[in-house]
């Protein structure tokens, strides 16, 4: 029997190592439902009458899908502390920097989802992004770069706090199992920080093209965030291949 089998293990058999909840995690919990507060329907005052009450239930459906994103974002770095233990210098450095920017993605996260679900439900739900009408592609281009600058960082800061748990493999006494789930962790936060990436570059080029209300750039105005539903069968098809791959290894004892 190994020094650490004496571990709990998760569903996917990885022990864990994080059994203690440590500062940094309330930390960083507590940031994260502080950001929450923010996402609150009732974004000034109590509604006062039945009217009022009812439109502001129509701001569930885009509070709802930002809580889900964030609640992703919060999972996989409380699945990495379990399953880690790490917090020495670089992981509570990666850790605080991850909580920097959920405090200031916040906002711009629920500026683009309530107007995305407004535009899918033609107005229908409320949305909060106001656009000059002089500036339509700046000012859609520039909650779009803020809005894939602060996913990708988070993607990208989850991508390197995984890879620097392998790198680790010797010290935490890794098996062939955990590492190959810290591998898909990693690869799965890289498809996210990847897809960001080009978001942001396209946002980049649109904004650069100006102001074109009548112009054929008009019709790629919402292109940025139409970009991402690429994930769904990306994520999905990815997921499924490292899991054949995992169950693969552990029927050849991998996991020993």
């Amino acid at each position: 029997m190994g020094r650490l089998d004496h571990l709990d293990r998760d569903a996917a058999g990885f022990r864990l190592r994080g059994q203690q909840v440590t500062r940094l995690e309330t930390f960083v919990d507590a940031a994260f439902a502080f950001s929450l507060t923010l996402l609150v329907i009732f974004t000034s005052e109590l509604p006062q009458s039945a009217a009022e009450l009812r439109e502001a239930l129509r701001k569930v459906p885009a509070f709802a899908a930002c809580f889900a994103l964030l609640m992703m974002f919060w999972a996989a770095h409380n699945r990495w502390s379990r399953r880690t233990g790490l917090e020495d210098a670089r992981a509570t450095l990666l850790s605080l920097a991850f909580v920097l920017v959920v405090m200031v993605y916040v906002y711009p996260l629920r500026m683009v989802v309530s107007s995305f679900l407004s535009l899918l439900t033609a107005g229908w739900l409320p949305g909060e992004l106001r656009l000059a009408p002089g500036s339509l592609m700046g000012d859609l281009q520039t909650t779009f770069l803020v809005y894939s600058l602060g996913f990708g960082l988070l993607a990208w800061l989850l991508w390197r706090m995984n890879a620097y748990a392998l790198r680790r493999a010797a010290t935490l006494e890794l098996d062939a199992n955990e590492r190959h789930l810290l591998r898909t962790e990693s690869g799965s936060h890289a498809i996210l920080a990847t897809v960001a990436g080009a978001s942001l570059a396209l946002a980049l080029l649109l904004y650069a093209v100006g102001p074109a209300p009548d112009g054929p750039w008009r019709l790629l105005a919402g292109a940025p965030m139409w970009l991402y539903c690429v994930l769904a069968a990306w994520m999905r098809g990815y997921h499924v291949r490292r899991e054949r791959s995992r169950r693969a290894l552990a029927g050849d004892g991998g996991r020993a």
